[in-house]
This record gives C-alpha cells, structure tokens and sequence, in this order.
C-alpha cells in the first residue's frame, strides 16, 4: 500500500476522534486503530527503501555495461589497427578509426552514465519527497494525538 494512503488514514483518525469538552484539543484514538495503521506503514516504507537500492544498483549494472561496450569496442579498434599495418596510408586510416571509435565509445559510456545518474537522482529525490511528507503528516499526527495545537 502507498505511504501516502496510510498517512492519510491515519489522520483521518485523529480527525475522527471524540472530543473531551472542556479539554481542549484533546481527543480520544482508537489505538488498535492507528496502531494498524503505523504498522502498515512500517511495512510499506521498507519496500520504497527496497526499490531506492534497486534503483542505484541498476544504475552501477548499466555503468559497468558502459564500461564494458567501452573496453569492448577499444579492444576491437586496437585489433583493427594491429591488423592493418601493411601500407601507410591503410595504416593512417586504422588510426583515425580507432580514434573516432575510442571517442565514439566515451561519448556513449559519458551518456550512459549521466543517463544513469539522472534516472537515479529523480528517483532518490522522488523518494526522498515521499518521505518528507510522511514525517510530516506522522509529526503532525502525533502532535495532534498530544493535543498541541497546529500553527
């Protein structure tokens, strides 16, 4: 279940529970309740915290991939070139295709790579988002279960 949901049941809790005339902002909560409640949400945070760490483990899966098409795709430019040494001028072009494939390689590993980061970055940040809010709705949830006052 989204984090989200459960914040929002839980609040709806506090706001469903009885008032104590004369008492405030003190109000009675099913415990059982909002015990449920915190306990699913303890399940379900793991799980996005599951998927965090999945995510940057595929961003180092598609890095070594760069870093392996890159080594791959040197090595077959170091093998092109070590075959065509007969003449010079067949020798000058296996040399500027080596390069322009060496340079090719880098360009796509760079790409990947920031690829990678990116991807990941919006995503820690997305959870990092989720995760603001649930602090916030769970203080907010126990201030109100303490009877202080919101601001």
């Amino acid at each position: 279940m989204d984090v989200l949901v459960l914040i929002d049941r839980l609040e709806e809790l506090v706001e469903e529970a009885r008032s104590f005339p004369g008492f405030g902002n003190t109000a009675m909560v099913d415990r059982d309740a909002a015990f449920d409640v915190i306990d699913q949400m303890r399940q379900t945070i793991p799980e996005e915290l599951k998927q965090a760490r999945w995510i940057v483990k595929e961003r180092q899966a598609m890095l070594d991939e760069a870093r392996s098409e890159s080594d791959r795709i040197i090595r077959q430019a170091q093998e092109e070139a070590e075959k065509i040494t007969s003449e010079e001028e067949v020798l000058k072009r296996a040399e500027k295709r080596s390069s322009e494939i060496m340079e090719d390689a880098r360009r796509r590993e760079r790409e990947i790579r920031l690829g990678a980061e990116d991807y990941a970055d919006e995503v820690l940040a997305s959870l990092e988002d989720n995760l603001a809010r649930l602090l916030e709705a769970v203080q907010r949830g126990r201030s109100k279960l303490q009877g202080v006052p919101e601001e």
